[in-house]
């Protein structure tokens, strides 16, 4: 297939913004709640070893398992927050008739 008669990809409207705008913040909803019951279990059930590199094993893999439930929990928070930006964006720029990014280039 020639690349001169390929025809542009559609651009992504409003919705698309704000459907993933919605899934991400539903997806940190989520880990939010995921991270606050990992942190409740380990503060109530620490761990109890004999052996001094078992207890820091055990509390160094608590300490990944909270660290990347919180990660997974900002990460698709800042990513719900962008897109709801670009969402807002992308509706002032449809009611005001505004210049796609190309053209004001």
């Amino acid at each position: 297939m020639n690349p001169q008669d390929a025809t542009p990809a559609p651009r992504k409207g409003p919705l698309s913004f704000l459907s993933g705008a919605l899934t991400a913040a539903l997806l940190a909803w989520i880990c939010l709640g995921l991270s606050r019951r990992l942190t409740l279990y380990y503060a109530l059930h620490p761990p109890h070893y004999s052996s001094q590199v078992a207890q820091s094993i055990a509390t160094a893999v608590k300490t990944l398992i909270v660290g990347m439930s919180f990660l997974a929990t900002f990460s698709f928070a800042f990513i719900g927050l962008g897109l709801a930006l670009v969402f807002v964006r992308s509706v002032v720029q449809t009611v005001t008739g505004g210049a796609s990014d190309e053209q004001s280039v």
